[in-house]
């Protein structure tokens, strides 16, 4: 036991933070299973009035590990216990944090330009991001893992679909988040795949990129009025 969570030690940690922080918002909700949104806006939920009106940039982070009830928590850690464990085979730890925290950032961002006036939460743009950079790994490597590539690439596709299907049905879950964390994620993990020294040029790119449209969405914000 002890020897699969110091394997998996990235992964296991970002499920207890994130289930230490949902249970901590709990106590403030005084209730477990479903979360109230102001509850949610005040512990650090992404939300465009406070994000743009009151610089209160920091939300982009805090909302990666803010759920809106305990399903939406169950289902986002059983999807990164499957898929962080595979990735942690693959990448060293600051190209897993980078791709993690990268493609939740700009999944955020992506939130924020499609749904301004919306309160948003979860890990899911950066869950997206690290299988999208397990699908990076094997675009990278497919000549190599012929095989295993095809197979996986073949999941890639039905998992993806499905989840676009339910995004899609499914009004409160924010399906432009997670394509912009599969991408960063995508791109991210078929660079570091080709090249390990490639994670700075990655991790350089993504921070210019969160901050250009940090700066486009900021400078073109307008508030819904009611």
């Amino acid at each position: 036991m002890l020897q699969k969570l110091l394997q998996y030690k990235l992964t296991y940690g970002i499920i207890f933070l994130n289930v230490l922080v949902y249970l901590l918002v709990a106590v403030a909700n005084h209730g477990i299973m479903d979360m109230n949104l102001q509850i949610l806006v005040d512990k650090g939920a992404l939300f465009g009035p406070y994000v743009f009106l009151k610089g209160e940039w920091w939300r982009l982070f805090t909302a990666m590990f803010l759920h809106g009830g305990m399903t939406h928590l169950l289902m986002n850690m059983f999807s990164l216990y499957l898929i962080g464990r595979g990735a942690e085979m693959y990448f060293d730890t600051k190209s897993y944090l980078s791709i993690y925290l990268f493609s939740g950032l700009i999944g955020g961002l992506t939130s924020l330009y499609m749904h301004p006036e919306s309160v948003g939460v979860g890990a899911s743009g950066a869950i997206f991001g690290v299988f999208g950079a397990l699908a990076g790994f094997f675009l990278a490597h497919r000549e190599k893992i012929e095989s295993r590539s095809k197979a996986f690439m073949k999941d890639f596709s039905i998992i993806i679909g499905i989840n676009l299907v339910i995004g899609f049905s499914i009004p409160t879950v924010d399906v432009s988040a997670h394509i912009g964390g599969l991408l960063v994620g995508v791109l991210g993990g078929f660079l570091i795949s080709k090249n390990f020294n490639f994670w700075l040029l990655y991790t350089s790119a993504m921070a210019l990129l969160a901050v250009t449209m940090a700066s486009y969405l900021s400078s073109h914000y307008v508030p819904t009025l009611f």
